[in-house]
């Protein structure tokens, strides 16, 4: 199964049988306390106007728990997921298709969660809301409840051991800006670098300018230049698993199967006994 769609496949798909349930999950990294700006409003967004019967999914409050010890957006509890995701008309038998404004990376983390928790057909719009061509709404609809129980999988899924564990027997890729990685700067985590072991992968080279996956064969590629291959298991992190859950999509465009430490650099950094790299060598 795809991992993505393109928006021209999904105007058919809209106006075939069975068309997928919208979620809408636009999302973007508040950096509000340190610029006195506002928080990004998703949820505003949505409301100027949004793909045709799309659902708002917010993902601080629905994709993850309150921060906390075990990061800025650790998993959601699952009973109040999966009544979210019933809410918004998500059910066991019927496709799903997130998006968000573009950058990828909210629709990504309600990808991996729908796919770790067991929803067998979920897809990211490629290119997010810019991509589509078609007709906006500006109305909410009151979706049918859906069915969706979530499920979780006994693999995908990493904590900071099984990080740390990973990075000296796979390939653990870190998905945030290089600058973060070598701890050069660190305008959010209390102590910037990387966990050691980790390779440097922003998940930004994973897309074009127009903000769509590269092609699966380009992508492979550069995750073996990265040390990828099929003799180890690959997993990712990033700040707080938003963007490294963009990565665990890139990866599956290619084909790579990878597992993503949700707690990420956000829980790691936030213990002083474990250990901080810094620079451009993983260790």
């Amino acid at each position: 199964m795809n991992a993505t769609i393109s928006a021209s496949a999904l105007a058919r798909e809209l106006t075939a049988g069975n068309p997928p349930v919208l979620l809408d999950v636009r999302w973007q990294l508040s950096m509000a306390k340190a610029t006195g700006e506002p928080p990004f409003d998703g949820r505003a967004a949505y409301r100027a106007g949004h793909l045709p019967g799309a659902v708002f999914v917010d993902l601080d409050g629905e994709l993850a728990s309150a921060p906390g010890e075990r990061g800025r957006h650790p998993l959601p509890d699952l009973a109040e997921f999966g009544a979210a995701m019933r809410r918004a008309g998500v059910s066991s038998g019927t496709p799903v298709v997130v998006y968000d404004g573009g950058m990828g990376w909210g629709a990504a983390r309600a990808w991996w969660l729908l796919r770790w928790t067991g929803h067998p057909d979920v897809r990211v719009l490629d290119g997010g809301l810019p991509s589509w061509k078609g007709p906006l709404e500006t109305t909410e609809p009151s979706p049918a409840e859906g069915d969706f129980t979530p499920v979780p999988s006994a693999t995908g899924l990493l904590d900071a051991d099984g990080a740390a564990a990973l990075a000296r027997s796979g390939v653990l890729l870190d998905a945030r800006a290089g600058e973060r990685y070598r701890g050069e700067v660190e305008p959010i985590d209390r102590v910037g670098g990387h966990i050691p072991g980790a390779v440097s992968a922003p998940t930004t080279e994973n897309v074009g300018p127009d903000g769509r996956f590269l092609p699966a064969g380009e992508l492979r590629a550069r995750f073996e230049e990265l040390g990828v291959s099929e003799d180890a298991p690959v997993g990712v992190y990033c700040g707080s698993g938003v963007s490294g859950a963009h990565e665990v999509l890139a990866l599956a465009v290619a084909g790579i199967p990878a597992a993503l430490y949700v707690g990420s650099w956000s829980e790691w950094s936030s213990d002083p006994e474990r250990p901080v790299a810094v620079g451009p060598d993983p260790q």
